[in-house]
């Protein structure tokens, strides 16, 4: 079968889709229409959706990784690229058009029209049981609400992606929990959560001054679930500058929403840095960095740090900041067990804003499929002016690159949590604050305080005396360091001052809490962006 084509009975037959089932009894065979009722059977019952897989996807990529890359030639009709954001937000998909709602099977699609900010189309296929049948493109799927468009102008220019509904708040309303939508973008949300940060196919070149190489997601099949199905798998091509890829999603979305991510990479030419399992993330100001504008909010943020399970029982916590020119830094590990970009506090009082619902936001956190290897998770933190932009960006690199000429294989899986992953047999940093109390002459100091929570800190006894260890980078000096039991909270606070040598460069610094030499807590770990903006 061709790419795109719509299969029906005048297709070829069965034996032409690479993982459906096969007959060569001959007619007179005495079981032949034994076999051959178990096949009409198999292709009869839903969610028996042999007749495409994740070989076919990778056929066409790799079939695609011989050709040079062709970038996308989108030109919207002049209707659509006129609209702005707003009146694009106005053309909304009608729900009762979704596909399988009428079938009442237990997840629906429904689909996303272009426009300026996502003008390129991408196809959409179901995996049905004789096989992928392309969902076409038509205006009457859509309410263009206020906007004065001529439907007969907007034929054939397709959707620019698609949203997965199931119910996972309550048992009678199929609520919208996974987005694809954009470039390689997608996003998920589980019960009691509103859509924050995002999640990329792939990281290209990602702050390498040769530029960044955004891949696309230019085609998709979804098999069709059955009627108790809770999962759902959604095959995706990726197509960009420097290599192809065919990627398998499945998705069970719940308390919180789990996708299984596998794929396999097929190069054009070299990488100079892949980013596996890209993370993509908003932070403005917070309680580490507190906002200068006349803003009644007291934080903004869709994520307030980056966890990381680095394999040899640390793990590092290191706050996000809202940066004055780009910033890049990693966290090496030989056995990863995992990183995210997490959203630990929740409490609604921290936002003030009944809006946007920072505090049900997700986290998101990656576990690796099998062994990575040496690496490093990079967090890039760029600069932003407003809380409209995606600053903040985490990857995993591995430290051998790819061998261009030989596919590359990665799994892994996504947790998206309001209860974010924690670290195991150590307490965590609960809050970290920058900012000063009443001093009679400020002398230029940073003042930091750390709360730190969990099981180890609570149940230590009553003559048990931890000990603050705090190490600074060569740009600062330690001017004090306090640690001691909060009564209020029952947390233990960590106090620290340090005066910085040179404005124009950053500082490092690492705490833990220790008791006897045994490590209590997870290692916060701190940058202090440069203040000036000399390069």
């Amino acid at each position: 079968m061709q790419a795109g084509s719509r299969p029906g009975l005048h297709h070829a037959p069965f034996t032409r889709y690479s993982e459906g089932p096969t007959l060569n009894l001959p007619v007179d065979h005495p079981t032949a229409w034994l076999a051959r009722l178990m096949l009409c059977f198999a292709f009869a019952v839903p969610g028996v959706a042999q007749a495409f897989g994740i070989k076919d996807v990778e056929a066409r990529a790799r079939t695609l990784a011989a050709d040079s890359y062709r970038a996308p030639a989108t030109k919207l009709p002049a209707e659509l690229a006129a609209i702005d954001y707003d009146a694009l937000r106005d053309i909304r998909f009608k729900p009762e058009r979704a596909t399988w709602r009428a079938e009442k099977l237990p997840f629906e699609l429904m689909y996303f029209h272009p426009g300026k900010n996502f003008p390129d189309a991408v196809r959409i296929n179901v995996v049905e049981p004789r096989g992928p049948r392309r969902v076409e493109f038509d205006t009457e799927l859509f309410d263009y609400g206020r906007n004065k468009i001529d439907p007969k102008k907007l034929r054939n220019v397709g959707f620019s992606g698609f949203r997965v509904h199931y119910p996972v708040n309550t048992r009678n309303y199929k609520d919208e929990v996974l987005v694809f939508l954009g470039a390689s973008y997608f996003r998920s949300v589980g019960k009691g959560q509103v859509y924050g940060l995002s999640a990329r196919g792939l990281a290209i070149n990602t702050a390498v001054p040769s530029g960044e190489d955004f891949a696309r997601f230019t085609e998709f099949w979804i098999d069709r679930p059955g009627r108790a199905d809770t999962a759902l798998t959604i095959y995706a091509l990726l197509d960009s500058k420097h290599l192809t890829g065919a990627y398998k999603f499945v998705v069970t979305p719940g308390t919180e929403t789990v996708i299984q991510v596998s794929a396999k990479l097929y190069f054009r030419e070299a990488v100079a840095k892949l980013g596996i399992a890209p993370l993509n993330s908003m932070y403005f100001f917070g309680d580490n960095q507190p906002g200068h504008r006349d803003d009644y909010r007291p934080e903004v943020h869709d994520s307030d740090g980056l966890s990381v399970s680095v394999g040899n029982g640390e793990w590092v916590w290191r706050p996000l900041v809202n940066p004055k020119r780009l910033l890049v830094t990693s966290f090496a590990s030989t056995q990863l067990q995992g990183f995210g970009l997490m959203q630990r506090d929740r409490s609604t009082a921290s936002y003030e804003d009944p809006e946007a619902l920072y505090e049900r936001r997700p986290s998101a956190w990656v576990e690796p499929g099998g062994k990575w290897g040496p690496g490093r998770v990079e967090l890039v933190q760029i600069p932003t002016p407003d809380e409209t932009n995606d600053n903040i960006v985490a990857y995993w690199v591995p430290d051998k690159a790819p061998d261009p000429k030989k596919p590359f294989d990665l799994a892994y899986t996504m947790r998206w949590q309001l209860d974010g992953r924690l670290p195991t047999g150590r307490a965590w940093v609960v809050q970290t604050r920058r900012g000063r109390g009443y001093v009679k002459q400020p002398d230029g100091d940073l003042n930091f305080v750390v709360d730190f929570d969990g099981p180890p800190l609570r149940e230590l006894k009553p003559e048990a005396k931890p000990e603050p260890f705090v190490e600074l980078g060569g740009n600062a000096q330690l001017r004090e360091k306090n640690l001691f039991l909060n009564p209020v909270t029952g947390m233990w606070r960590l106090t620290v001052r340090v005066k910085r040598e040179d404005a124009a460069k950053p500082i490092e610094m690492r705490a833990q809490i220790r008791e006897s030499g045994k490590v209590l807590t997870e290692t916060w770990s701190y940058i202090v962006p440069p203040e000036s903006e000399k390069p």
